[in-house]
């Protein structure tokens, strides 16, 4: 099973819920993570030719990266519990579920906060940090 990373903004609150939250239903283990402000998350973005968009959630899987609603639901699948049935959303079009997303992603700091800096993951978790 190959890792698959998960991009994300590190002074945003709400992306830090949301790491919080993968990482409690990531029983698997299968995802690794970075923020998109640190080196790590940097040098992936420039390998993928990814647009240093900070306003997307990116997942990188099979040396291919997804953002937006498609990066969020195709994490979604991999969760244990209920969450995986949200990918059944992926058959609507990418521009009506990116309109949603967009709206929260353009909103979240607004909304939820900013912080200062990336904070440091707790010990037994910080292993799945790039």
């Amino acid at each position: 099973m190959s890792k698959k990373i998960i991009l994300f903004d590190g002074v945003c609150h709400f992306c830090d819920q949301s790491v919080q939250f993968i990482l409690q239903r990531d029983k698997q283990e299968q995802f690794l993570f970075a923020s998109l402000q640190g080196d790590a998350g940097q040098k992936l973005v420039q390998k993928y030719n990814i647009p240093n968009d900070l306003s997307s959630l990116i997942l990188i899987d099979n040396n291919k990266y997804y953002n937006k609603s498609t990066a969020a639901l195709r994490i979604c699948r991999e969760l244990s519990g209920g969450w995986k049935f949200l990918y059944a959303f992926i058959v609507l079009p990418k521009p009506i579920r990116d309109f949603f997303y967009d709206r929260i992603a353009n909103n979240r700091y607004r909304w939820f906060g900013k912080k200062d800096s990336c904070e440091l993951p707790p010990p037994h978790v910080r292993k799945r940090f790039l």
